[in-house]
């Protein structure tokens, strides 16, 4: 059996890797496509990944390309992140499987299966029954989010970095600051916040876009600004992975993300930063835009995190964090992340690979 993997953008590749080795493990052919019309550092980044995972690789000019070279190609399966927009197209020669790149509240989750693949892996009960119910006519198979298999399979293993190696001091808490890039609490987190935090060392994940994007700038500014310190580690394009910093953190801050579920998985405790910076175009008589940007999904963060609406809040709840830990992880939340993420097993991979080679 041979497989494809469609790396439209990098950070798409840790949901990939752990199905990836499986099938290696059981024989498999596998290649990843990556696309060379990007920003050259996102372009380096990826082959360091590459060369790092030794991965087989196709490289494609543009996404114009793709579809031309998937029909073309000797592959059993192929494998997309996001919504493929040719996907129909494709289905009439080749079996296609979606794995969308992340779990979080933003609508796209759902919409993504307006263009229907041959199969969609997903995450849970919950999820499940939402996709079959606004997509009665496609496949839709429960397997867990492989993303997590190897933090939940053993954490200590799960990071090639240590805090020494980040320039981190070991014996203080670590916290993690995952902001996503839109709508993102970046640019609301008061300038000097991580001056408060010297007992702790402070982790900062930002979304590639937030790193890349020329709209961002002034988020990049704030970036810049926080790496000055030493206690600080901000992690760079080529950091494409949060899942070796989860493995390193006690507590994740962060905003409009798919790692709040993630983190809560781990059984960690998460902040939700419910304050962003939102475009005009997204305010007053138009806030239906941001309301339509975000899924309903949103609605479990507030039982699952210790939420801060105010950023003067944030204090308050990393001290909380802090001392109580596990004070959201009762048995009812635990019951939830299960609906949202699915099997907490470590076996999600395995059971994506037994599919593709049953099928």
């Amino acid at each position: 059996m041979k497989v494809f993997f469609d790396v439209l953008h990098l950070y798409y590749l840790p949901q990939y890797l752990p199905v990836y080795k499986h099938l290696v493990d059981k024989g498999a052919a596998v290649c990843f496509v990556f696309y060379a019309d990007q920003d050259k550092a996102l372009v380096k980044a990826s082959q360091k990944a590459i060369d790092t995972e030794q991965l087989p690789v196709h490289w494609l000019n543009s996404e114009k390309d793709a579809l031309d070279f998937y029909r073309q190609c000797d592959g059993d399966w192929i494998i997309f992140g996001k919504a493929f927009a040719q996907m129909q197209l494709l289905n009439q020669s080749k079996k296609t499987a979606l794995m969308q790149h992340g779990i979080g509240p933003k609508a796209c989750y759902y919409d993504a299966s307006h263009n229907a693949a041959s199969v969609r892996f997903v995450e849970g009960e919950h999820r499940l029954q939402r996709l079959e119910s606004l997509y009665p006519n496609d496949r839709f198979v429960d397997t867990g989010y492989a993303k997590l298999d190897p933090l939940l399979q053993d954490q200590a293993l799960a990071s090639q970095y240590s805090l020494e190696g980040l320039g981190l001091d070991p014996t203080k808490p670590t916290l993690l600051y995952a902001p996503t890039f839109y709508p993102s609490s970046i640019e609301m987190m008061h300038k000097n916040w991580v001056d408060e935090y010297a007992h702790c060392n402070i982790i900062i994940k930002p979304h590639f876009f937030s790193l890349t994007k020329k709209k961002y700038k002034k988020q990049q500014q704030r970036l810049s600004l926080w790496a000055k310190r030493e206690n600080v580690y901000l992690a760079g394009v080529t950091d494409y992975n949060l899942v070796p910093f989860m493995a390193l953190a006690d507590v994740l801050i962060s905003d409009a993300s798919s790692a709040i579920f993630e983190f809560f998985a781990l059984e960690k405790p998460v902040i939700w930063c419910n304050f962003y910076k939102l475009r005009w175009s997204y305010r007053g008589p138009f806030a239906y835009r941001f309301k339509a940007r975000l899924d309903s999904d949103i609605d479990y963060f507030s039982a699952l995190t210790f939420k801060v609406d105010k950023v003067k809040q944030l204090p308050g709840a990393i001290e909380q964090a802090l001392s109580q830990p596990h004070a959201k992880h009762d048995q009812e939340n635990i019951r939830t992340i299960t609906k949202l993420a699915g099997k907490l097993d470590g076996l999600s991979s395995q059971r994506v690979v037994s599919f593709l080679y049953d099928n």
